[in-house]
């Protein structure tokens, strides 16, 4: 039987509700993301470095910097360092551009294509494991929810 998790408080009418809200949107990323944070650091990833990966693996023709940042699901301010870790363990490669030298492609390279299809699974499992009893029709609706947040902010 699962236990339910409860925040610790309920929401008081007399507060501010979209504060709740917002503190209840808080504490349920931080508690998904620590349960798959454990599968990503036995591989030595961060979560943002496998954004990265995922990002790359979408787009074959390679990114520039700029781009891959744009499309990161958290802001890093320091995505040259996050692309220098991934480089050292070859899982990604970067290259200046002939046409314009001050810009720097990166593309994943086969480690990381490798490590992606070995993750590919058990993070589909991870998150079955967290939100497959919420069930499709309030998955979808909860999404929906969420993205109408994100169009208001």
């Amino acid at each position: 039987m699962k236990q339910k998790v409860h925040s610790g408080s309920k929401p008081k009418l007399k507060e501010c509700l979209e504060e709740e809200a917002y503190l209840e949107l808080c504490r349920t990323t931080d508690l998904l993301s620590r349960r798959l944070g454990g599968l990503l650091k036995a591989e030595d990833l961060s979560a943002n470095q496998y954004n990265i990966l995922r990002i790359l693996r979408g787009s074959p023709d390679g990114l520039p910097c700029g781009e891959i940042g744009n499309r990161m699901i958290t802001r890093d301010p320091d995505i040259t360092r996050l692309l220098d870790r991934l480089e050292k363990r070859e899982l990604i490669t970067r290259c200046r551009e002939t046409k314009d030298r001050r810009m720097v492609m990166a593309r994943i390279a086969p480690g990381g294509l490798k490590l992606l299809a070995e993750l590919d699974e058990p993070v589909r499992e991870a998150h079955a494991g967290q939100l497959a009893h919420l069930g499709r029709k309030r998955l979808w609706a909860l999404m929906e929810l969420l993205q109408e947040a994100r169009s208001e902010g």
